[in-house]
């Protein structure tokens, strides 16, 4: 009996090292593709590969000619915070609560935001599926906290609460590490990866916010972004074309310039990131993610919810991609989300709303953009886009468009102020100017693709409107869209105590009231 028993023993001991070293093989000779995301900030889609040959883009243009071009791909916001979030989960923001620009972020204990026990992001699902998980940039601008082993640690990093993840004790946990450069990328964050694994590298670059001058400067790129091997021929202000929605003025087309500028230097930053994966001997099984997370920073792109403010460029490129391929469908910014998933072959939670690009599968019939309070200025507004037409719903029609926000000193905007206080502005330019809003407005994308003619009154397009308001209220129930719902007197409480005097909208009045009542 005894004998039967140790052999038992000895064969148990036996398949169990064969197992483990089955196991450790099949770890360190795992085959599925590196991913790595190229994330940048504040950009719209003005590239060569997107028909736009103002300034040279090589590298973006290479990468869209290698894979796959999206033309109709959409973020679900038009600001940073509301986009991250919503990428980092595969869903709406709206349907998780996390819709609101840079909530959870240094205020109050009250104010803070946690999901849903069941609910993982993107990075916390590839890390635990096998993926070596690194970030690289300085955003970590959710707008949910996620747990840390080590509460001290959190308020080391970012003040009272901050915001967004962080690196555990034994640094398992994405995001930011301060002691990381800020912007760009270095093959110095890879020493740490682990062997065998694949990796899933997300890499944020400036875009947009970078530090250019304008003509007769040198963009400064020592410290906030990775040095590109050559200097910024600056672009020539005079040469720019002006949109109708603008009026033309000198700051307006030194802006336009400076993003010009930017949309270089990023290119030139992407060739930088592709030459270091080679070195590295990571290019050939890479597939690369490229996208912004909205558009530039004058009105009516950031933060509005017209084709310049969530109409982004966006490539896959990388081993299994087909190259050359131009897709017309819609695509919305979640669908990064799942479409990396399924690339690294893990799950897609139930939670998840994004669809997979690269399945066989039905088109989207719409996408949905959503504006809500950014920083401290209270805002509902909610965007359908289908394949020929834009619905905007304003819900808050008792405020202007041009709503106090963190723009309002900056030189462009008083200049573009100032020039609609003059009486200057023809009706298109002062259309977001007016004190008075409109609660709808509906447009014909194919014909008029700088948004410039309401057709919301048009009798000849009721059926159109009709049907894209039922698209948006099916929406709304369905998905139980957060924004609805008034934010508590506690979130809002968080955001007087960030922003104070600036904070004018009503709804921070029953804060106030709160506040007095508490003091009495």
């Amino acid at each position: 009996m005894k004998t039967s028993i140790y052999k038992a023993i000895a064969l148990f001991v036996v398949i169990s090292a064969l197992s483990s070293s089955c196991f450790e093989k099949k770890q360190s000779n795992d085959s599925r593709p590196n991913i790595v995301w190229i994330f940048v900030e504040d950009m719209n889609d003005w590239m060569g590969c997107y028909g736009d040959n103002t300034v040279p883009t090589p590298n973006i243009d290479r990468l869209a000619q290698e894979g796959i071009r999206f033309d109709r791909a959409y973020m679900p916001a038009g600001v940073c915070s509301a986009t991250r979030s919503a990428i980092a989960l595969g869903a709406m923001q709206t349907s998780l609560g996390v819709h609101n620009h840079r909530s959870s972020r240094q205020r109050i204990p009250e104010e803070k935001i946690e999901l849903p026990g069941h609910v993982k992001t993107v990075y916390q699902l590839m890390r635990e599926n096998g993926y070596h998980v690194i970030n690289n940039g300085p955003k970590n601008d959710f707008n949910f906290l996620w747990p840390t082993q080590n509460e001290e640690e959190l308020k080391k990093r970012s003040g009272a609460y901050g915001s967004g993840a962080y690196y555990t004790d034994n640094r398992e946990e994405l995001l930011y590490d301060v002691n990381k450069p800020s912007y760009g990328f270095s093959l110095d964050l890879l020493t740490d990866r682990q062997e065998g694994k694949p990796l899933f590298l997300q890499i944020q670059l400036i875009g947009g916010k970078g530090n250019g001058k304008y003509k007769g400067a040198r963009i400064d790129s020592s410290k906030a972004i990775v040095k590109a091997g050559r200097h910024i021929v600056f672009t020539d202000p005079g040469s720019m074309h002006v949109m109708p929605y603008y009026p033309d003025i000198p700051e307006v087309r030194n802006e336009i310039a400076h993003h010009y500028d930017n949309i270089r230097l990023t290119d030139d930053q992407v060739g930088h990131i592709i030459a270091e994966l080679k070195k590295e001997g990571l290019y050939e099984n890479t597939v690369f993610f490229f996208w912004t997370d909205h558009g530039m920073k004058l009105p009516r792109h950031k933060q509005w919810l017209y084709e310049g403010g969530i109409k982004v460029p966006f490539v896959i490129a990388g081993p299994g991609i087909k190259e050359g391929q131009v897709r017309s469908d819609l695509v919305s910014g979640i669908d990064i989300t799942t479409t990396t998933l399924a690339l690294g072959g893990v799950g897609i939670p139930d939670w998840m709303e994004g669809h997979n690009l690269l399945a066989e599968s039905n088109p989207r019939e719409f996408v949905i953009s959503a504006r809500d309070r950014c920083d401290y200025t209270i805002e509902r507004v909610r965007a359908v886009t289908t394949s020929r037409y834009k619905y905007i719903r304003n819900f808050l029609t008792d405020r202007p468009f041009m709503q106090p926000q963190y723009r309002d000193n900056m030189k462009f905007t008083k200049d573009i102020k100032a020039y609609y206080e003059d009486g200057k502005m023809n009706e298109i330019q002062a259309f977001m100017w007016s004190e008075e809003r409109v609660p709808e407005e509906f447009y014909d994308l194919e014909n008029d693709p700088h948004e410039i003619n309401n057709l919301a009154d048009d009798p000849s397009f009721e059926s159109e409107l009709n049907r894209h308001r039922v698209l948006l209220e099916v929406w709304i129930k369905e998905t139980d869209d957060k924004g609805q719902y008034t934010e508590s007197v506690e979130a809002l409480m968080g955001v007087l105590t960030q922003w104070s005097d600036v904070a004018v909208n009503p709804e921070y009045d029953r804060v106030k009231k709160a506040q007095g009542d508490d003091q009495e």
